[in-house]
């Protein structure tokens, strides 16, 4: 394959071009060929990578989580295992993220049931939401 600008790279991977300069910047790829007019271009490789990058970020995986999955990718040497537990990792933080969502929106769900929701100014949304008066008389200035 040829190389490809970023503009390119971008329509192939579906990486927009400022995503690219920042996985660039934060060092989560290395910089690419540049040619005299400094224009960046992509070789075959660089957009496996950056495919790679787009579906990690897909599944939510930080960018410390793709950073190591990169590292174990390039590495055909590596241990599956070590593989393993950064997606179990990130499994267990999307259940604890799921749950905490799912918690939410009861609590929303109740106090939208209670509410008359018509021309009338009493709100128990609202009211859930007011903090406390002692919370605020508490703090210190």
């Amino acid at each position: 394959m040829n190389l490809v600008t970023i503009a390119q790279a971008s329509a192939i991977t579906g990486v927009s071009a400022k995503m690219i300069r920042h996985y660039e910047s934060i060092g989560l790829i290395k910089a690419p060929m540049r040619t005299e007019n400094r224009y960046r271009h992509y070789c075959e490789a660089e957009l496996h990578e950056l495919g790679f990058i787009r579906r990690s970020r897909d599944l939510g995986f930080s960018f410390e989580d793709i950073r190591q999955l990169l590292s174990l990718w390039r590495d055909k040497a590596r241990s599956s295992a070590e593989v393993k537990a950064i997606a179990l990792r990130h499994v267990q933080d999307l259940d604890q993220k799921a749950a905490a969502l799912e918690a939410m929106s009861r609590t929303l769900k109740r106090l939208a049931a209670t509410c008359h929701g018509d021309d009338r100014p009493d709100c128990p949304i609202l009211d859930a939401l007011d903090p406390p008066a002692e919370a605020i008389s508490h703090s210190d200035p």
